[in-house]
């Protein structure tokens, strides 16, 4: 696999776009103003504990208090370990027994606000670093499941051994498997300074503080995105650039190796027509080469995606043509969960197939896809119905979330009533008007759209609705209202 990534810089807000095989596959976004909390470590409040939800809601300063669950209270045993209860499926230790109400509690952000939810939170604290991660309330040396089982004990004896006795828990990253010892441990001096800040901002500071913030975007770009496969990374300020370029020398030489100052006349994102493909990636459908098509509607219970033929008719046969469009299909929905960084419960309507063997090749190249998806997922296999369901770990907004809100007229519902819905709805309410009220006149505020229909096809029914009620009844256009906007005023 080769890869690039280009990073567009502004005061306002950085944009990391992640290139493979010439087309972009992930976009990352931060706004100075909206920047994202996951890692963050607070010095938080207990605000009020809910026995009913085993949960609490801790204040770390923020407009939404946050939300933590029993089951991420940590609980530190003797041997470091986990507690019982919780390795082996008992019930946990109930959380009025664990927290109080105003008691300062030292937490961590573990996933960002989402619509009207508030940030998740743990107490369990991990500060991740170039090859490792810390648990500095832990004693467990671990490696990441994705490294081969063969060479995980291995690692673990080594990372042992460079340890210590110093304390805290570490856990091998999947990126560190051939890092030497002069690294690893650069790593977990790194972390434990960090961690012996956070441990002296908790003591000076009051409740609600901020106690350690995680990585810039860009410096996290370094941190996870890049990998052996990545040939270079670009970006377009100077000032950025160098900053870059300095972290990256302390902390991941290898990493400084390969950025560049881009300086070319053209924006670096039209590069690869990049602003082109997140217009794109906003947008239900999703055109297929063949000629078939996908429809993506995210709501806020789950996504689903319906898989189309379209115009394709390119196969000898009828199989052949929806197994065909099925195979294109599974490399593009990968690839837009990815673009747009969708998360959660997602269900996929697959042309249905009739033969068996079709199904298990579909289904195949589509976990083959999902493989290079730093996001951990998990995908079933085909239900009753011919769906497929999976779940792609969430953490951050979508795309669409970060960059669109609800439309003003329709409300987020993505319709809105005909003009000719909206004319009968005033017809009702100036109706239910008038048995309650006794005024002069009645007049109508409304769209251009609506207001023509009732001067015009709809006329007769307004001046029948006039002479029943023995009222006259007067219109009024107004532009800056929407389809579905309207009022009645009372002379």
């Amino acid at each position: 696999m080769q890869q690039d990534i280009l990073i567009n810089w502004s005061p306002q807000e950085t944009r990391v776009a992640v290139v493979e095989f010439g087309a972009v596959q992930e976009m990352h976004v931060e706004r100075t103003l909206e920047r994202g909390l996951v890692g963050n470590v607070y010095l938080g409040k207990v605000a009020r504990v809910l026995p009913g939800m085993q949960s609490a809601f801790i204040d770390i300063g923020l407009d939404k208090a946050a939300f933590l669950h029993v089951a991420d209270v940590w609980q530190r045993q003797a041997d470091g370990e986990m507690p019982a209860a919780a390795r082996t499926g008992q019930p946990l230790v109930p959380i009025e027994k664990q927290v109080f109400e105003g008691q300062a509690l030292m937490v961590q952000v573990i996933k960002d606000p989402i619509g009207t939810k508030g940030a998740r939170l743990s107490t369990q604290i991990s500060i991740a670093g170039r090859h490792l991660v810390f648990l500095p309330q832990d004693d467990h040396i671990g490696v990441s499941q994705k490294i081969p089982s063969d060479q995980r004990n291995a690692l673990r004896e080594r990372l042992q051994a460079l340890v210590g006795t110093a304390g805290g828990g570490f856990i091998l990253r999947t990126n560190a498997e051939d890092s030497s010892d002069e690294e690893l441990q650069e790593d977990i001096a790194y972390l434990r300074k960090t961690w012996t800040r956070i441990k002296d901002a908790s003591m000076r500071l009051p409740p609600t503080s901020l106690l350690h913030q995680d990585l810039t975007l860009l410096q996290r770009v370094l941190r996870d995105l890049v990998g052996e496969w990545t040939q270079s990374i670009r970006i377009d300020s100077r000032e950025q650039f160098d900053k870059l370029v300095a972290f990256a020398s302390e902390f991941m030489p290898k990493a400084a190796e390969r950025l560049q100052l881009y300086q070319g006349e053209r924006p670096i994102f039209d590069l690869y027509a990049i602003d082109e493909e997140i217009a794109r990636a906003l947008g239900r459908r999703v055109e297929l080469k063949s000629g078939g098509y996908l429809i993506i509607d995210q709501t806020e219970a789950l996504t689903t995606v319906d898989v189309n033929t379209g115009g394709y008719v390119g196969a000898r046969n009828f199989d052949d043509t929806i197994f065909k469009t099925n195979l294109e299909a599974a490399q593009a929905i990968a690839r837009q969960l990815r673009l747009r960084n969708l998360g959660g419960i997602i269900i996929v309507d697959f042309i249905d197939m009739g033969r068996t063997e079709h199904q298990d090749a579909v289904l195949a190249e589509f976990k083959k896809q999902l493989s290079r998806d730093r996001v951990k997922t998990m995908a079933g296999g085909f239900s009753s119905l011919g769906l497929l369901e999976m779940t792609r770990k969430r953490t951050r907004e979508s795309l669409a979330h970060m960059l669109c809100e609800p439309c003003p007229s329709c409300q987020g519902k993505g319709i809105v009533k005909t003009s000719r819905s909206v004319v009968y709805d005033i017809l009702r309410e100036i109706l239910r008007e008038a048995r309650q009220f006794n005024p002069r006149e009645f007049r109508v505020v409304a769209s251009p759209a609506v207001i023509d229909l009732l001067l015009d096809e709809e006329s007769p029914h307004l001046a029948g609705l006039s002479d029943f009620i023995a009222k006259p009844i007067s219109l009024q256009a107004d532009g800056s209202l929407g389809p579905e906007q309207y009022d009645i005023v009372l002379l």
